[in-house]
């Protein structure tokens, strides 16, 4: 059997999940794409940056609706996965014991709103990593390493954020908008990096300039993305399977290693 592959999506607007648009389309086009069906899920998420590490270790998680303004239709969106308790085990054996259980969480808007589209049967068990609020890119980086050989027990290891997300300077309502230059540059720099297999650039992100504080002013979007790049095998193939920008300052890229 081979290796699952491992994907970063930019998940971008929550209204994904009602739209049918060309990010969409790509990810969808992920789901038909892999070698296999997943036997799991492994999501790292933006939206559950907390001061743990904590897996999701509920049989039937919850869909989470976090955020606010938008249509009632979107509130309504259920993602009716199943959890796999299993899997959270799993997980947590090979992180030791930095990682607790947690019932109280769910699948947030990071999760459900882009597997919707990549796997719209719901059908495959999914556990979400919360993201450590509390350390810093490299201890995400290093711990990530750790999660490796899910990819050959047949799990799919799925971050969800952006590598480019700035809100500050987002073109609410015009989302067609040309994209800033920064944000161009800075999805170049890690498109190059990721070509000459510099993954150290791309931790030390802070250390890359202006485009790269105004592209990660937080963490929390760009995280997941380290969480993925640390599974990226000697020589492996990397794509982009979904690219684009939304707002002028939101990277829909996506990357996918294997």
């Amino acid at each position: 059997m081979p290796a699952m592959p491992a994907i970063f999506v930019g998940h971008g607007n929550p209204m994904n999940a009602l739209s049918r648009n060309a990010y969409t389309a790509g990810w969808s086009a992920i789901g038909l794409s892999l070698p296999f069906k997943p036997r799991a899920i492994l999501s790292i998420s933006a939206h559950w940056y907390v001061p743990e590490t904590a897996l999701t270790s509920m049989a039937a998680p919850r869909t989470i609706h976090d955020f606010g303004g938008f249509p009632q239709a979107l509130h309504q969106v259920q993602y009716p996965a199943p959890g796999s308790p299993q899997l959270a085990a799993e997980v947590a054996d090979l992180l030791g014991p930095i990682a607790v259980m947690d019932v109280g969480w769910g699948l947030d808007h990071g999760t459900w709103s882009v597997l919707l589209h990549v796997f719209p049967e719901a059908d495959i068990p999914v556990v979400q990593l919360s993201i450590n609020e509390t350390r810093d890119a490299a201890w995400h980086f290093d711990i990530a390493r750790r999660l490796a050989p899910l990819r050959d027990r047949g799990v799919l290891l799925f971050g969800s954020g952006n590598i480019v997300h700035n809100l500050h300077t987002y073109s609410w309502g015009k989302h067609n908008t040309e994209p800033y230059d920064w944000t161009i540059r800075f999805e170049n720099t890690v498109r190059s990096a990721l070509a000459s297999g510099d993954a150290e650039s791309l931790v030390a992100y802070e250390k890359l300039g202006r485009d790269a504080l105004l592209s990660v002013p937080t963490p929390e979007h760009y995280l997941p993305f380290l969480y993925i790049l640390a599974q990226r095998r000697d020589k492996e193939k990397v794509s982009f399977p979904v690219e684009g920008f939304d707002g002028g300052s939101i990277s829909m890229l996506a990357v996918k290693f294997g």
